[in-house]
Parts: C-alpha cells; sequence; structure tokens
C-alpha cells in the first residue's frame, strides 16, 4: 500500500453517510416470561464463531465471504445461538488469515464490501442474534498505512507507534544475536526483525509481518478507540479482542522467557472502556483473549466493578495435551482437566465470569482430541464433551462445525497446510534436526488448519462450501459428516447442540448456579452439580452433571441417595441405565440430572 495514500478516515469521507445502526435484538425470554437482567444477558446466551474463509462461499472463488454467511444465517438461527463472533474480515495480505490487518475500516474484497457487511448485520440482527467483530489491535500488517509511514525512517512522526529498537551494544546491527531482547515470536524464531533502511529493529510477537503496536504512545490508544467507535456506531455489539492483554508492555523491553501482561494493561482496559464503551452497557459483549492470564488477572480483568472487560479466553485446559511445546503432543488426563477448569470455576465464583470452549479457529477439533472420532464413538463422544462444557457457569462457545461434530483433517504431508504457525514450526523444528515424520505427526494433530477444513454443510464435491476449488481442502469425510444429514437425525451432533442451547436459555441453574466438583480423583468421569436458591426462600433447584471420558463402562457412586427420582433433563444414550445410589454410565455416556431439594 503506497505511503501517499490518504488515511482510510479521509477515503471514507467520500462513502457518504452510514446507514443507521440496526434496531438492538430483544432479549430471550424465561420460562416464566421475564426478562433477563439486561446488564448481563451474555450469562444465558451462547456465541457462534464464524472463520469467514471457511464457512459458506456465494461467488465460486473457493473463499468464504459475507454473502455466503447470509446465506446460512439461518443454521444460526435454528441452532439457537445468541451471537456470532466474526473472525477478520478487514482488508489483509493474508499473511496470518487475517490477523493481519492493512486497514481497520473496511472489507477485504476476498470477503465483499462494507454494504455487504451492513446487510450481514442486518440479517443477523433481524434474527434477534448479535453480532461480535474481532478486534485486533497489539499489531497491524506491515503494510498498514500506520507501519508504512513508521517504517520510512526515525524522524517519521509515526515512529513511535510501533517499538523500534537499535542492535543489542557490542553487537553487528542485523547479526544473530544482535536482536535488542531475547523474545521469542509465537511462530517460531526472534520477536524482532531488522529494517536495514533505518538499521533498527521492530518487535512483532507474532509473525514479521505483524509489526506491534506502541500502547505507552497516547495517540496510538486514541486512533484505536475511533476506530471502535465507528464500528460500534454502525450497530456493531462488541468486540472479542485478539491477544489483548500483551497490549501493554515494560518499556524497558527486558529479557525474559515468557511473554505476559505488561505493567499498564488494567490502565488501558479502564481507558478503553471509558472512551468506547461507557454509556452503552448492557448491550454489548466484551471478551479479551488473553494468553497466559491467570485466574488472579482474571478475576481483575472481569470485575464488573473496574470496567475493563466481561470475560476473558484462558489457554489453561488447551495445553494439558501439550509436552515442551504445543505440537509435542501428549495425552489428556481427565483428572488434570477436572482441575483446571474446576479452579476457575471456584476463582470466578463470586466476581467474574468464565467463557467456555474447546474449540476455535486456533485449536484442533476436540472430538479428534478428547474425544474419539472413529464411526463408534464419534457421535457419542462429541455430545458428551459439549454436555460437560455447556453445563459449567460460564458463556459458551461453538465454533463452526463443533456442533456437526467435524474432526480433524487427515494431512499427509507439510504441503498440506497453510497455516504459518504450523509451516514455520516445522522449518524451524527440521532444520534443527527434529525427525520430520515426528515433527508431521504433531501438525497432523494440533495444527490450526485442522480447526480451518471448510464447513461441511453436504455431500457434494465440495460440501456445499463452494463451487470452485476451495482453498483449503475438504475433510473427505464430509459425505458422512455434514449439516444437511444432521438435520435429518433427531440423534445427531447438530441436534443435541440445540437442546443444550435451548437448555441454557429454559433453566435459569444452568445459567446461574454455582458450581460443585465431585468425584474429583476419578479418572474416567467428569462430574458436578449446579444448584440454584430460590430467591423467594422455596425450594432450589439442583443439577448433576455426569460425562465419561472412556471408551468404557464406568459405574461409579453418586454423591447421595436422592438422585433415584430426579428428572433426566438431556442425555446421549437411548437408553440409559436406571439411577440408584451407583449408576453405570455407558462408553462416552453424558447425562444432567434435575431435581428439587
Amino acid at each position: 500500500m503506497s505511503t501517499d495514500s490518504p488515511s482510510p478516515e479521509a477515503r471514507r469521507q467520500s462513502d457518504g453517510p452510514r446507514p443507521p445502526a440496526p434496531a438492538r435484538p430483544a432479549p430471550h425470554e424465561n420460562d416464566s416470561g421475564a426478562r433477563r437482567d439486561s446488564d448481563a444477558w451474555w450469562k444465558s446466551a451462547v456465541v457462534y464463531q464464524i472463520y469467514p474463509r471457511s464457512f459458506a462461499d456465494s461467488n465460486g472463488d473457493g473463499v468464504g465471504d459475507l454473502r455466503g454467511i447470509v446465506d446460512r444465517l439461518d443454521h444460526l438461527a435454528e441452532l439457537g445461538v445468541d451471537v456470532l463472533w466474526l473472525s477478520p474480515v478487514y482488508p489483509s495480505p493474508q499473511d496470518d488469515n487475517g490477523y493481519d490487518i492493512s486497514d481497520y475500516q473496511d472489507i477485504d474484497p476476498v470477503f465483499g464490501t462494507l454494504a455487504d457487511f451492513d446487510d450481514l448485520l442486518a440479517a443477523v440482527h433481524a434474527r434477534s442474534m448479535r453480532l461480535v467483530m474481532d478486534l485486533v489491535v497489539n499489531h497491524t500488517s506491515d503494510e498498514h498505512p500506520w507501519f508504512t509511514e513508521s517504517r520510512r525512517g526515525p524522524d517519521s512522526p509515526r515512529r513511535d507507534w510501533y517499538w523500534w529498537r537499535p542492535a543489542r551494544d557490542g553487537t553487528e546491527p542485523g547479526a544473530p544475536g544482535a536482536e535488542p531482547n531475547n523474545w521469542r515470536s509465537f511462530f517460531s524464531g526472534p520477536a524482532w526483525t531488522y529494517d536495514e533502511r533505518s538499521r533498527e529493529y521492530y518487535l512483532h510477537l507474532f509473525s514479521r509481518k505483524q509489526p506491534d503496536l506502541n500502547w505507552e504512545n497516547p495517540e496510538v490508544r486514541a486512533t484505536v478507540h475511533r476506530m471502535m467507535n465507528w464500528w460500534l456506531d454502525r450497530g456493531v455489539d462488541g468486540f472479542r479482542m485478539d491477544v489483548v492483554n500483551l497490549i501493554s508492555k515494560d518499556p524497558a523491553l527486558a529479557d525474559r522467557t515468557r511473554h505476559g501482561a505488561g505493567p499498564r494493561i488494567h490502565e488501558f482496559l479502564q481507558e478503553m472502556h471509558r472512551e468506547v464503551f461507557a454509556g452503552r452497557a448492557g448491550r454489548l459483549l466484551t471478551v479479551g483473549e488473553m494468553p497466559g492470564v491467570t485466574v488472579e488477572e482474571a478475576r481483575l480483568f472481569t470485575d464488573p466493578a473496574r470496567a475493563e472487560v466481561d470475560m476473558v479466553f484462558q489457554f489453561e485446559h488447551v495445553g494439558l495435551d501439550h509436552g515442551d511445546d504445543k505440537f509435542d503432543v501428549r495425552p489428556l488426563n481427565p483428572l488434570d482437566l477436572k482441575a483446571s477448569l474446576g479452579r476457575w470455576q471456584d476463582a470466578l465464583a463470586e466476581t467474574g465470569w468464565n467463557s467456555l470452549y474447546w474449540n476455535n479457529h486456533d485449536q484442533p477439533r476436540v472430538v479428534s482430541r478428547f474425544g474419539d472420532d472413529g464411526p463408534a464413538h464419534r457421535v457419542r463422544s462429541a455430545t458428551m464433551l459439549a454436555t460437560v462444557l455447556h453445563l459449567h457457569r460460564g458463556t459458551p462457545y461453538v465454533y463452526q462445525g463443533e456442533e456437526l461434530g467435524m474432526t480433524n483433517a487427515p494431512f499427509t504431508s507439510v504441503d498440506d497446510f497453510r497455516d504459518i504457525e504450523s509451516l514455520n514450526h516445522y522449518a524451524e523444528a527440521v532444520a534443527g534436526g527434529a525427525d520430520p515424520a515426528r515433527v508431521l505427526a504433531g501438525l497432523r494433530a494440533r495444527g490450526r488448519d485442522n480447526a480451518r477444513t471448510p464447513m461441511q454443510w453436504d455431500a457434494s464435491e465440495h460440501a456445499g462450501f463452494t463451487t470452485g476449488t476451495p482453498w483449503l481442502p475438504v475433510n473427505p469425510n464430509h459425505t458422512e459428516i455434514n449439516a444437511e444429514a444432521a438435520y435429518a437425525d433427531p440423534g445427531s451432533v447438530f441436534h443435541h447442540y440445540r437442546r443444550l442451547i435451548a437448555l441454557r436459555h429454559s433453566e435459569p441453574a444452568v445459567a446461574h448456579g454455582d458450581f460443585t466438583m465431585l468425584l474429583p480423583d476419578d479418572p474416567r468421569v467428569y462430574a458436578f452439580t449446579r444448584r440454584l436458591a430460590d430467591p423467594d426462600g422455596g425450594t432450589a433447584t439442583e443439577l448433576l452433571v455426569l460425562g465419561n471420558f472412556t471408551g468404557d463402562t464406568a459405574e461409579v457412586e453418586l454423591p447421595d441417595g436422592g438422585w433415584r427420582e430426579a428428572r433426566t433433563l438431556i442425555g446421549n444414550v437411548p437408553d440409559p441405565a436406571p439411577v440408584g445410589t451407583t449408576v453405570a454410565l455407558a462408553p462416552w455416556e453424558a447425562r444432567v440430572l434435575r431435581r428439587r431439594v
């Protein structure tokens, strides 16, 4: 992009007046017809993430687009979700599939136009859903005009919009080891790239084409706030904020072994709330993705009194099967999963809020990872995992295809991969002497492309995703696993997700009940209760959630003998074993019981 081109703001002066924001959807109602607390509507909501490149292609170019999403919105409405989270659709060179943004206030032509976006937003609101956009402001693309200007040299007025530093003292600029500090990129290699023109390095915690913005500069923060308000004024209902805890960095840029939140992160998020969200409270959803966040930090970030974000994405539970790195695959120990998720439930029980997820665009498919994706147990294990997750206290997130039980892809060669993280890891590991077959096995199990194969709509050649050649091949199992087949099968993963979502909307104990972990030392069965007291002093509602994490029958003793007459709210086995003082759970069985106490 030419550095002489006008700014995005200036270019859009000719767009004419923006359309008015579509009407806000009314909140759902519970069984009694009472409205939810408007300040916490998202506690009873379910969010659905769309990765636009892989969802639905309307024009046959092999890449998903906004019109394709509009055409498939009834799928989300039938599922019953409340919020659509849209991964980035801004203009981008696509080095990291859109998470490298070159213009924050437009739509990449591969996805459509701003008019297409407005049509999508109106269609979402017409179905009483909200739309949340991905906000990626830790870094931009190196092709963003801000960075192009910053790169002109030390005298550039935007030089301080990014992190520029000279080589370490006593080293030759550009030589190995001369980087300003020892920080590593999340995408392999040093987190610094040398710029020949100015003989300085710029910081990038991710790809070299994703330079980090300098949030110490108040002009940067003010510009980001204006951009966010522009989208909210257009009608957007909030933001999922990519790696937002990394926007603050220690200005000393000292050597360290891990990336984490800098000293001003709470100040920056509170300022963002004042400048962007204040006065809009109760209508929006703000979610902070925070690598490395601790439960203690999360409690601060999500404390409503502090006015920072509504909830955070944490990564502890999706790192339990990692060895030395994410591609060093280890089997999941269910005891570790209980300890991790239970700790987060306890930590945010009184203050703050959890986000609940197995899948997203950065994670492999959960049924292949924590379940059994073979034909005998795929549906059962996928529905068990869904039940256990959705019955925790927090807001569940469903990633596209998860509701169909989509699986990891059968990648056979490194040439099958498209993701920069996987390709960089393979190149670095093999160059360092690692066995290529072992590295490939790690990519196959944990690579992000597993989440990015096209959505499987039907059994046709490209699964109904496109009439052209898909940018990433469709999983061959789409002939059996697809939405059309799922709609017709009452026992499908899709219909189980529908029932789970409807249960969250209708049973207040799911959204608001207390959480108590049971059987913490049982390696087979995940069990807990949710209890909600009657505010008028009547009987409380208590739910018992059971999930068998094995392919064998598991008999467990129930916490007390009072569940014999309990009602089964939802399950994934047609003829479950009777409940007494013990219950025998079938392989991968899930069951939710309710009683009054």
